[in-house]
């Protein structure tokens, strides 16, 4: 570091010149530096370039997290600026395998696919139908010397569908059946979640009047399902279907003056005696007696 100063009439001027820190430039916070200055980005009047007149680095405005649903294609977008020479390869983390490299696919695996945007500056890592073993950290590199890369996080998703209570719901008759459905791990909230009643779309306007549904969307999206003033015909399969999820179902048995307990052990009942039944006619069929009787 040196200072000097001159007076020119009454002016007088003073300047202080740091010639031996050219790390103290600062790009743009959304700009990554793709390696510290060396002397080709040092101007004349040493002082550092600026983005535009240096070599490649990485636009990180982007966000570095990439969440996918199961078997939906994903993007991993990297996009590079000041490219000039250098190519854009691929690396996966978890073992180290190299994937693409420019456009071309350097593993057997054809479900990775570089796409290059010449517009954006974009080099994308294409996943087709990925699954969840496919989530981890993805590289995007730069061929400098040494090479620089970004990295980036997919994760693979399987969606949950699920009703609050089930797979059986009993109700009194004349109360409100409330059936929660909520559904988790989506990349965003479904467009539409329908609900069906033994097969058939819910009618909200029907007749019979008191059904609702009320729907609030976010990370995690919940689907109300509202009957009022519950009868024995709103017994039955209750099915809520989200979009980009799969269904759910719960089955819904409206009481009049019955136990819970009591409708259990009579299926219990049911179920025993046509088991006995089975194995009777099973030892009937390989006693002795009864293959001398076909004889």
């Amino acid at each position: 570091m040196f200072f000097f100063s001159f007076r020119v009439g009454r002016l007088h001027c003073s300047y202080t010149m740091d010639i031996d820190e050219p790390h103290t430039y600062t790009p743009p916070k959304h700009y990554f530096q793709t390696s510290s200055f060396d002397d080709n980005e040092i101007n004349d009047d040493g002082t550092a370039k600026s983005p535009l007149d240096r070599g490649p680095y990485f636009d990180i405005s982007a966000s570095r997290n990439v969440t996918a649903l199961v078997g939906n294609t994903a993007y991993l977008n990297c996009r590079v600026r000041n490219l000039g020479n250098r190519t854009v390869s691929w690396i996966r983390h978890r073992d180290l395998h190299l994937l693409t490299v420019g456009k071309a696919t350097y593993t057997s695996d054809q479900r990775y696919q570089s796409v290059h945007n010449p517009q954006l500056d974009d080099w994308s890592l294409k996943v087709l139908y990925p699954q969840q073993r496919d989530s981890g950290v993805y590289e995007c590199q730069i061929s400098t010397t040494p090479p620089v890369g970004y990295s980036m996080t997919l994760s693979v998703v399987e969606p949950v569908t699920s009703i609050v209570g089930g797979p059986d719901l009993y109700i009194d008759t004349g109360s409100t059946v409330n059936l929660t459905c909520i559904v988790q791990y989506l990349p965003e909230p479904p467009p539409l979640i329908q609900w069906t009643h033994n097969g058939v779309e819910i009618n909200y306007d029907s007749p019979r009047g008191g059904v609702s549904v009320i729907t609030e969307k976010g990370d995690i999206t919940t689907s109300y399902l509202l009957i009022q003033r519950a009868r024995s015909t709103d017994s039955g399969k209750y099915t809520c279907l989200p979009s980009m999820a799969n269904p759910t179902t719960v089955h819904v048995h409206v009481l009049n003056g019955e136990h819970p307990a009591a409708i259990q052990l009579g299926r219990q009942i049911r179920s025993n005696c046509l088991l006995l039944t089975i194995l009777f006619l099973l030892l009937m069929a390989i006693s002795p007696g009864h293959r001398y009787a076909d004889r």
